[in-house]
């Protein structure tokens, strides 16, 4: 069995022109990344590929510019400016096609830096908070460097490798990165958490994304009944709702009784919550994210979030303009999965302005900007003045519809491009 080492000697294994995976969000192995960061003087084009990774990052200083290139598969906040410089790139996609990127070798893995638990009696590590894409990247890296993490939770699922599957090992003992979204909460989030909470049926299966409007919309569920979640990810608001006894999980067709996500980020509390418990169970955003899985499922009510959206649906969830500034995702996944649900219901909820006073409900999108979900897919929109439904409306319908719940002072500009675009006609049917 490979024995534990220190992170030098464990990062002591990449070579240049290799490509490193490493492993996100909350099981980010930051001590690695620091004793990769120390070797920028011994190594060239070495190409790290990542979704959303958590706290520092070494690797996008710019003194490793000609050490490292993050080519990076979801722009999270420390890697944004490497990403939109000739330091990194950004590589937009699915979440749930990701793995297919690693398992046909199109991104081939040489290396996979991840994050895991202690080792069971039998020698069994858990991909802990994250098995999203790690498990793919695990499963067709050529070399595997752990971070073991005492306080790393053990989860149920398929997130499991034996240790001696790694090539080097290191042990640490510290906590994970936490974020409360809970405490971003403010009276507009919350009333844009009661408008969804009434779309929201007894029995349904819920897809929440991460952040305020997500945890709101959590809170307001508490007097729902058998409630399921199947979910690409999930925070802290999970965790008043299931003590509520909301969630049953009783009628999914998948995996019924349990929660199905494929990675978490939240707080002590939640990593405490979710360790050795058999209610939540983690898989790969392959199968998570599938939407023939998620269409099995009654109800899929899929909430996500955007930057902007303009007046006849196209929605921009990645980029400011051209500027990268997170990602894909797996948003379009669930958008689908749930409107193809028996009695699904896709939603775009976002507070209707920036916290500048800007629209997010824009006459045109800005130049560059990217299309994550197409007007075609998109049916409920959601702000703290109202919900829109634009399914069967055409183009001037949806455009007076998003412009009602608007912000009332940005009413008077929306008219005026729904004018010039569209003409004072008024649509004769009901």
């Amino acid at each position: 069995m490979t024995s534990y080492t220190t992170p030098e000697n464990a990062v002591s294994l990449i070579q240049s022109n290799q490509r490193v995976f490493i492993h996100g969000s909350a099981a980010t192995p930051t001590t690695l990344l620091f004793a990769l960061a120390a070797r920028k003087n011994e190594l060239r084009n070495v190409e790290l590929v990542a979704i959303s990774t958590f706290g520092p990052m070494p690797l996008v200083e710019p003194d490793c510019k000609e050490s490292f290139f993050m080519n990076s598969l979801f722009v999270s906040e420390n890697v944004r400016a490497a990403v939109n410089s000739d330091q990194g790139g950004y590589v937009p996609i699915f979440l749930s096609e990701i793995g297919h990127l690693f398992r046909k070798n199109i991104l081939k893995i040489d290396v996979a830096l991840i994050h895991v638990s202690e080792p069971d009696i039998h020698g069994y590590c858990s991909l802990g908070t994250s098995i999203d894409i790690a498990k793919p990247a695990v499963d067709t890296a050529r070399i595997i460097i752990a971070q073991v993490n005492k306080q790393m939770p053990r989860t149920h699922g398929d997130g499991h490798i034996h240790f001696s599957k790694f090539a080097a090992a290191t042990y640490v003992d510290e906590p994970l990165f936490e974020v409360n979204y809970g405490k971003k909460i403010t009276e507009t989030e919350r009333q844009i958490g009661h408008h969804i909470a009434n779309l929201i049926e007894d029995r349904a299966t819920i897809q929440m994304g991460i952040g305020a409007i997500p945890d709101a919309v959590l809170d307001s569920l508490h007097t729902h009944k058998d409630l399921g979640i199947h979910t690409e990810m999930f925070s802290d608001g999970i965790l008043g709702l299931m003590k509520s006894g909301a969630v049953t999980n009783a009628y999914k067709k998948k995996h019924p009784g349990k929660v199905v996500s494929s990675f978490t980020v939240g707080s002590a509390a939640l990593y405490k919550e979710i360790h050795d418990n058999p209610e939540y169970s983690f898989h790969e955003a392959a199968y998570v994210n599938d939407t023939a899985v998620i269409r099995k499922n009654p109800k899929v009510v899929s909430i996500n979030s955007c930057l902007e959206m303009d007046l006849t649906g196209q929605v921009c969830a990645d980029s400011i303009g051209s500027y990268h500034y997170s990602g894909v995702g797996g948003q379009m996944d669930f958008m689908r999965g749930a409107s193809l649900s028996d009695g699904g219901k896709p939603i775009m909820a976002m507070t209707a302005c920036t916290k500048k006073g800007t629209s997010k409900i824009v006459p045109y999108l800005r130049q560059g900007a990217g299309v994550v979900t197409t007007r075609a897919h998109l049916q409920y929109v959601v702000t703290e003045f109202g919900v829109a439904n634009l399914y069967g409306k055409n183009l001037r319908q949806r455009a007076h519809e998003l412009m009602r719940i608007s912000h009332p002072s940005h009413h008077e500009e929306l008219e005026k491009a729904i004018m010039e675009r569209f003409g004072s006609f008024v649509y004769p049917f009901r």
